[in-house]
């Protein structure tokens, strides 16, 4: 075969101590990508084929049935129901483009492991755990950082922006996606150094370390310029894998809370009386109560976990450890428990809005997002309430 780069600018071949690397550069919905793969592949024969996917996504795209074995009840008590909505927000908006392109998302690996395995290279999976990935992009995002991303997230929910195949192509150029990756860099620098820079390293390190005196390995496009410049160095992956401790700033934060309350309570029970003091806890209770019942009611939860809600949050929101949402979510898990079906028409559920609140799954998600949101509208709006009582 004649060198890739005279006929296809998203494949580059690197030389490095004497080995060949094929940097195959893709966009995750492009149909051309998945032929890409398939002709590099199979013209080059590799030993390895390194793909950017962890073993928790290998596992979903070898087994796009797994929904069926979620279990929700532990997504909910781990506290995970956040990072399931924002890797459903990342399908949804994946599935769209897919849908307008006719590709599935991840097409393109699935036809890579689907020729590594009948050309018997090694099959090398090269990318961070995506929790780990996740959990680390938090730890470094600021709260206005944080808002723009549930935000975002919300919005491509219901996103209708046409996208055609041409538009995908053009967002495996390099120029284009340097661009982009440099305009995301200074409004979310924290959330890029994790998702993308650190990724490039820990990718560059998996694949040089891969089998064999050529390989070839199948990336999205915008991981292409860092890797190619981290290729064959050394670089140390254990401190990459390393999951930050909670912030001091955010255990202050949630502890400050309680101890709040309870200096303004007793400061109103010996300079205001008894009657003040009460009138706060009532306030207290009431405003992050029924602030936390509306978004449960938004939700269209069941009445009984309305119920938990009004009840549960004036506890939880004064407990670090324990959210207000987590118990809805698992009350509503309770009362209307998710059907097989459910789990199979996930990813179609999040399409639109009426399929989102129609699926008990989705709605639960939904049950432990909005009940959090009323109940942490309630603490401010409580605090605000007792203040104006001294």
């Amino acid at each position: 075969m004649s060198n890739p780069n005279e006929h296809d600018t998203c494949v580059h071949e690197l030389y490095v101590n004497c080995r060949r690397f094929f940097l195959v550069g893709t966009a995750h919905v492009s149909k051309s990508s998945v032929d890409l793969v398939e002709r590099v592949i199979r013209e080059q024969r590799p030993t390895a084929v390194a793909i950017e996917l962890c073993n928790s996504r290998y596992s979903a795209i070898i087994d796009p049935e797994s929904w069926r074995h979620a279990d929700i009840f532990n997504i909910i008590k781990s506290g995970k129901a956040y990072v399931l909505m924002a890797q459903l927000a990342l399908a949804s908006f994946q599935k769209k483009l897919g849908e307008r392109l006719n590709s599935k998302p991840g097409d393109e690996m699935r036809k890579a492991i689907e020729v590594a395995n009948e050309t018997g290279a090694n099959l090398v999976l090269a990318d961070r755990d995506v929790k780990i990935t996740l959990k680390r992009a938090w730890s470094k995002a600021s709260l206005w950082a944080i808002f723009k991303i549930c935000f975002s997230m919300l919005a491509s929910f219901f996103s209708d922006e046409e996208l055609s195949e041409e538009d995908i192509e053009k967002l495996k150029q390099t120029d284009a996606l340097e661009n982009a990756i440099a305009e995301f860099s200074s409004h979310l620098p924290g959330v890029k150094e994790a998702l993308i820079d650190e990724r490039d390293l820990y990718l560059a390190n998996k694949i040089f370390n891969a089998p064999g005196d050529k390989v070839v390995a199948v990336l999205g496009a915008g991981h292409i310029p860092g890797i190619k410049k981290a290729l064959g160095s050394h670089i140390d992956i254990e401190p990459l894998e390393v999951i930050p401790p909670p912030r001091l700033s955010f255990k202050l934060f949630t502890w400050s809370i309680p101890t709040i309350l309870i200096g303004l309570v007793a400061y109103g029970f010996f300079h205001a009386g008894a009657q003040v003091s009460a009138q706060m806890v009532i306030t207290w209770c009431l405003a992050t109560g029924v602030l936390a019942a509306i978004g449960a009611l938004v939700a269209l939860a069941h009445p009984l976990t309305i119920a938990s809600a009004f009840f549960a949050a004036p506890l939880t929101t004064l407990h670090p450890v324990i959210a207000a949402g987590w118990v809805c979510g698992l009350v509503e898990a309770v009362v209307r428990k998710p059907r097989v079906i459910d789990l199979e028409n996930l990813a179609d559920s999040i399409t639109s809005v009426r399929k989102l609140w129609s699926n008990r799954v989705s709605r639960i998600l939904l049950v432990v997002i909005f009940a959090n949101l009323g109940a942490s509208i309630g603490t401010f709006v409580a605090f605000g309430s007792i203040w104006s009582l001294l």
